[in-house]
């Protein structure tokens, strides 16, 4: 038997019955007569050659086997068909189809996950593409076209090429195992260079040769920030770190604040950045006001641009 294409108009009609419990129902929320919807009915199940409802005196139309197996395919091509109308329609609106953003490694991961979890209530449409770097690498995504906007760092804030927006800041501390020697009171100045410093490193060539808060000359360059503080945990060095992402550690005492006469924690600002040759549209401009809003009680960081202490 030749199976034919039902129309997406027999889909919804087919739907609208489901949902409304009769034939009636499904007219009247179409709009439409009884019998176009019967018509339509029968139309679809002729091109298909099955039944989908069971029709007997009187009775609300029941659905049969087949029509129980084909409901979920029916549903998923109708949602389909709404979320093309849907982004078509968002399009002519100026929102954008894709997002690409890249985060700065930096920024607490609770934040990130609420604007996204917004995002994607608010703008349902619109495919988000996420990447986490660090320092210098954040604004290499931009430059290279890979991301459309960047939530970053001091690093490259005012290349020629971006466009810069300070949202908000994160708190950078010294940190190490209580049983370090620089967790003890009283450390002189110049003593942090004797020892070995854990540095997060730019995995970009964008700042080669140019490094802050970095101290010691003995140091292990790092381009994942959970390494750093696996590493800090389990007395190997000192570095600083984001304050929320050590403050459990500080409170259980797994790891201690240094009181170091150098200072070497800073307020690490954190920006929005894009190119100047493609400003941010609707969903993008929301995304830097969300992520401004959740930052705004985040104090302090750690300022570095080849290398971070």
């Amino acid at each position: 038997m030749k199976i034919g294409d039902p129309t997406l108009d027999q889909l919804r009609i087919f739907l609208a019955v489901v949902e409304e419990g009769s034939f009636g129902g499904a007219a009247r929320r179409m709009g439409r007569a009884v019998s176009a919807i019967s018509y339509g009915m029968a139309q679809m199940e002729a091109q298909l050659g099955v039944t989908l409802f069971a029709r007997e005196g009187s009775r609300k139309p029941e659905l049969t086997a087949a029509g129980k197996g084909l409901l979920v395919e029916a549903r998923t091509v109708a949602d389909a068909v709404d979320a093309l109308i849907a982004k078509t329609r968002n399009l002519h609106a100026g929102l954008e189809s894709d997002l690409s953003l890249v985060v700065d490694v930096m920024v607490p991961g609770e934040v990130t996950a609420q604007v996204l979890r917004a995002f994607r209530a608010m703008f349902p449409t619109v495919a988000l593409r996420l990447n986490v770097e660090a320092l210098g690498a954040v604004a290499a995504c931009l430059l290279d076209s890979e991301a459309q906007l960047a939530i970053g760092g001091p690093v490259l804030g005012d290349h020629a090429e971006l466009e810069r927006q300070a949202i908000g800041a994160v708190e950078l501390v010294p940190v190490a195992a209580p049983g370090h020697p620089l967790a003890r009171a009283g450390i002189e100045p110049g003593e942090s260079r004797r020892h070995l410093q854990l540095v997060l490193s730019d995995r970009s060539p964008l700042t080669e040769g140019r490094e802050f808060s970095v101290l010691s000359p003995r140091s292990w360059r790092l381009a994942d920030l959970g390494a750093k503080h696996s590493l800090l945990k389990e007395g190997i060095g000192w570095g600083n770190m984001p304050r929320h992402m050590v403050s459990a550690d500080l409170t259980s005492g797994t790891l201690v604040e240094l009181d170091l006469p150098e200072k070497p924690g800073a307020d690490y600002t954190l920006s929005a950045l894009w190119r100047r040759d493609a400003r941010p549209g609707p969903a993008a401009s929301w995304l830097i006001d969300s992520f401004r809003d959740r930052l705004g009680d985040c104090t302090g960081v750690e300022l570095s641009v080849r290398a971070t202490g």
